[in-house]
């Protein structure tokens, strides 16, 4: 049953609006056509607007959480959202040490959409150091990417962005996704680089009008959920971004805050006539 049906674990703090966090994995990973498995790192206040607080989950619950889950069922990915604390880091490193052939895919949550910050620089560090070595693909925006690649001792250092994806392959990830949706471009680009920081794909996306919470969940948690069912990474990547565009297509703005990706668009039982711009 499982192997037509794939589960994929998600680590992340939840979101009581269900814009982004854990409950935006959720919705995608189930959109997608997989089952989802949870682990909590941290709980959130917070409205589409913004992060007010988070506490973060202790480190014990959190590998308790994961450890009873992969004891008893078998997962085919794992997704990283936002961890919480070094703690949660490190313990969560340790846990899927112990997977190695299970896909991995990170999305290093480091600020809220307003700018609230959500990691702080010996959190950056314990990323480098312990999860981005066992990473299948990392999916950063431009600023994530900028940050996670910075010589801190280099006041001058100012990378260009195929030269950050360079410095984090050089972490030991196998693929970074560099996304756009921070720059001023007439077009999202989004660009996916291998080996060396070869540019294994590059594709162009419509700007759409907002400002959305939970874009990078949702085509992190859609990526996951595709390398679960065995599609291989560029081609995953390139599903999750047309999954990903419809669900902003189709968002709404249910507060006075940012809008939210529809992960059900779907399943609204009206047709878009707006496809988005195929990619380049």
């Amino acid at each position: 049953m499982s192997e037509s049906f794939p589960l994929v674990m998600t680590f992340a703090a939840t979101d009581p609006s269900s814009g982004a966090g854990l409950q935006a994995d959720l919705l995608t990973i189930a959109s997608m056509g997989c089952h989802p498995l949870s682990v909590v790192t941290a709980i959130t206040v917070q409205d589409t607007s913004g992060v007010d607080d988070v506490l973060p989950i202790d480190p014990e619950w959190v590998v308790d959480q994961a450890r009873a889950m992969l004891e008893d069922v078998p997962v085919a990915a794992f997704k990283i959202g936002l961890l919480g604390s070094v703690e949660n880091i490190v313990a969560i490193a340790e846990v899927l040490a112990d997977y190695p052939d299970i896909p991995l895919v990170l999305d290093p949550v480091l600020a809220s959409g307003r700018g609230d910050e959500l990691a702080n620089d010996d959190m950056l560090d314990a990323m480098r150091e312990l999860l981005i070595p066992q990473t299948t693909i990392i999916t950063p925006n431009s600023m994530e990417a900028r940050r996670l690649a910075l010589d801190e001792d280099n006041e001058e250092d100012d990378p260009t962005l195929e030269e950050c994806a360079k410095r984090i392959l050089s972490l030991g990830c196998e693929y970074v996704l560099i996304t756009g949706t921070h720059e001023q471009t007439p077009k999202v680009v989004n660009t996916l680089y291998g080996e060396h920081g070869v540019i294994l794909r590059s594709d162009s996306w419509a700007r759409l009008p907002g400002i959305y919470h939970g874009s990078g969940c949702t085509l992190a948690s859609a990526i996951a959920a595709l390398l679960a069912q065995g599609v291989d990474v560029p081609d995953a990547v390139k599903e999750a971004q047309e999954y990903t565009w419809q669900t902003l297509n189709s968002g709404f703005r249910p507060g006075m805050g940012q809008h939210i990706p529809d992960r059900l668009f779907w399943a609204r039982g009206e047709e878009d006539e707006e496809q988005p711009e195929r990619p380049n």
